[in-house]
């Protein structure tokens, strides 16, 4: 029996080595990327409100990820606003009048739609359109030895690249995610006074949402939004630039940076929660 026990730690002793190293070698991998984006954010939010890196250049790149990311998807944002408003908003109000507990409309509203599904829906968005393209063009650049280029000009590359997609990515992650807000509502709103299954009085429904609104609401509303938005985008940023020579390298790259930014925004989301309502 002793022979038969020496035995079995023969063969699962290096077996459960090996596994702990890989784990060990996974989370350390992990945490090095987290520092890694983390410190990206602190210098973009340092270097962006000194106003003698504003060139140009760092202006215009600015302004072209607001509108590829805030604007062009606009319409995209508001039919997905209107099909939740119609499932969601006109839901709750039916059921919560035919539960007689009116009064729990405006909570309702602001905690599934404002504070959960807003901030979410809208970070996946811009995760899966705008990410890996951002991602793939900044691979390419890396690639084609147009980053060096730049820095042979005299030219930062951080300045001119990851800034502004950095913080072009927040800001328009956050005003989609108020257009998403508002339109659900009003989406909401319109077709249960259509159909009668709710109220047809415009201000009725307005006090009730507006009430509902606490000022840690939208703390949480502007954090779920931003700070999924800058761990995205700097993720993306990181991935890109970090390819080597190669093009196969490009898809792989996209590939872990979605699969950050994914697991970024749910982790985020949830520790914003817990910090603002426990």
């Amino acid at each position: 029996m002793f022979a038969k026990s020496t035995k079995t730690q023969n063969v699962f002793g290096p077996s459960l080595t090996w596994l702990a190293g890989k784990l060990g070698a996974w989370v350390w991998m992990q945490w090095d990327e987290l520092r890694h984006a983390a410190a990206v954010i602190g210098t973009v939010l340092c270097v962006c409100i000194q106003p003698r890196h504003w060139g140009r250049a760092a202006r215009k790149a600015f302004a072209l990820q607001i509108l590829s990311i805030g604007i062009e998807p606009l319409w995209f944002v508001g039919a997905v606003a209107v099909f939740v408003g119609i499932s969601v908003v006109m839901q709750l109000t039916f059921w919560t009048g035919e539960a007689g507990q009116s009064q729990l409309l405006g909570p309702l509203l602001v905690t599934v739609v404002a504070r959960e599904l807003g901030p979410v829906l809208i970070n996946l968005i811009v995760i899966v359109r705008s990410g890996s393209a951002m991602t793939t063009e900044l691979g390419v650049l890396k690639i084609n030895g147009e980053v060096s280029a730049l820095e042979a000009q005299g030219g930062d590359p951080f300045l001119q690249l990851v800034v502004p997609r950095v913080l072009g990515t927040a800001v328009s992650t956050f005003c989609l995610t108020i257009v998403f807000i508002l339109v659900t509502f009003a989406s909401g709103y319109l077709f249960a006074a259509w159909t009668g299954q709710g109220s047809r009085d415009l201000l009725l429904f307005v006090d009730t949402v507006s009430r509902a609104v606490q000022p840690k609401d939208v703390l949480n509303i502007f954090a779920k939004s931003i700070a999924p938005a800058l761990f995205a985008s700097a993720s993306c940023c990181i991935g890109g630039l970090g390819v080597g020579r190669s093009v196969t390298e490009i898809p792989h790259a996209t590939q872990r940076a979605l699969t950050r930014s994914v697991a970024g925004l749910f982790v985020i989301s949830t520790v914003v929660s817990l910090l603002t309502y426990l």
